[in-house]
């Protein structure tokens, strides 16, 4: 297997490592597929929105807050494609959704399948933290009780 392909495949298995954990990484509700409205708010030194493309583009100290999916994140750039309902976050990129949090270079988010695509720098790594409940049961099951001598 190429090392590029291999690394992707790597990247696929430790983003989806949360959802497999017990969805550290919230999943889409019914109703946010469903195409309800939920507000978006970004907050950035520059922003366009491209009307014939649907790109909506935001740069410098951009700032996201997406109530609806508990998520929160910083970049450098972040570019909202409308028509793919997709979001990319580029530069110094952090997003903290439910105590869960990824850092990398660049973060895609595909809002339908509520998922995050993250890579880094050359000759780096991607940062991923997740809350991982702890197992409140006992670690060994009590030992049965001894049959009554007879």
């Amino acid at each position: 297997m190429k090392p590029l392909a291999l690394a992707k495949l790597r990247l696929v298995f430790a983003l989806s490592l949360p959802v497999a954990l017990g969805g550290a990484i919230a999943a889409p509700t019914n109703s946010q597929v469903t195409g309800s409205s939920t507000p978006l708010t970004v907050r950035a030194d520059v922003q366009e929105a491209d009307a014939r493309t649907g790109i909506v583009t935001a740069r410098g100290n951009v700032q996201i807050n997406y109530p609806s999916r508990d998520i929160q994140a910083t970049s450098n750039q972040a570019q909202y494609f409308s028509n793919e309902r997709r979001l990319v976050l580029t530069g110094n990129v952090y997003v903290l959704q439910e105590g869960n949090s990824i850092r990398g270079e660049v973060v895609t988010y595909l809002i339908d399948e509520g998922v995050f695509v993250a890579q880094p720098l050359p000759n780096r790594q991607v940062e991923s933290i997740y809350l991982i409940p702890e197992n409140t049961k006992p670690d060994r099951p009590s030992a049965p009780d001894a049959p009554p001598i007879q």
